[in-house]
């Protein structure tokens, strides 16, 4: 989108290493970046194949894209700030939690991911060279494609880590299963306890147990 709109309405020059980039570009990529994002996010979020963790299943010897939508894609209602609700008539929206970090995603992608760009124009000019190949005609490499998805990946990894990866149980239970007997009779003990100081075993559920 930042082509596009440079395209057609870029007149001002955005940095020296990169003399056809422009600030009409770079402002409309981001506003258009932002905006496809929650549409985007909004749409991929109903469709499991795009949700859901590919798995093994050793009962049909196939693998699987099925799961229990996580709370990051399950409708909320939410609060307009009053603002915002004088000028839409809106007081409540509902939407996926996600399409909120799609607005972090999009705005990095759109605001910081072309210095990946700028930063393979400045490496191309050190070296005197116009592309980095011509795998595709009159547009040069795969580097010079996708310069951009370096530092965009590796956000986007961190950020996933951070704030939106949680503990998968299926996972937690696959690796204790692999344990050897001694230890997962630890973790079991460890748990059990747990769940007792916590208040949701009690000690007549513990006697039952054992019996």
């Amino acid at each position: 989108m930042a082509y596009m709109f440079g395209f057609f309405f870029g007149r001002t020059p955005l940095i020296k290493l990169s003399p056809k980039k422009t600030w009409e570009g770079f402002i409309g990529g981001f506003f258009a970046t932002v905006v496809f994002g929650l549409l985007l996010s909004y749409l991929m979020s109903g469709y499991r194949c795009f949700i859901c963790p590919v798995e093994f299943n050793n009962d049909t010897n196939s693998f699987t894209v099925d799961c229990e939508p996580s709370d990051l894609f399950r409708l909320q209602e939410y609060n307009i700030p009053l603002v915002i609700q004088s000028i839409v008539g809106w007081k409540t929206v509902r939407m996926y939690p996600f399409q909120i970090h799609s607005i972090a995603l999009s705005t990095f992608a759109s605001l910081i991911g072309p210095f990946g760009g700028f930063f393979a124009s400045g490496f191309k000019r050190a070296f005197k060279i116009k592309d980095f190949a011509n795998t595709i005609p009159g547009h040069g490499g795969i580097m010079d494609r996708f310069d951009c998805q370096y530092l965009m990946a590796t956000f986007v990894n961190v950020y996933i880590a951070s704030f939106i990866r949680g503990p998968n149980p299926s996972k937690l239970i696959q690796q204790f299963l692999t344990l050897r007997p001694d230890q997962q009779l630890h973790i079991f003990n460890t748990l059990k306890a747990h769940l007792i100081d916590k208040g949701m075993l009690t000690a007549s559920t513990e006697d039952q147990g054992a019996s």
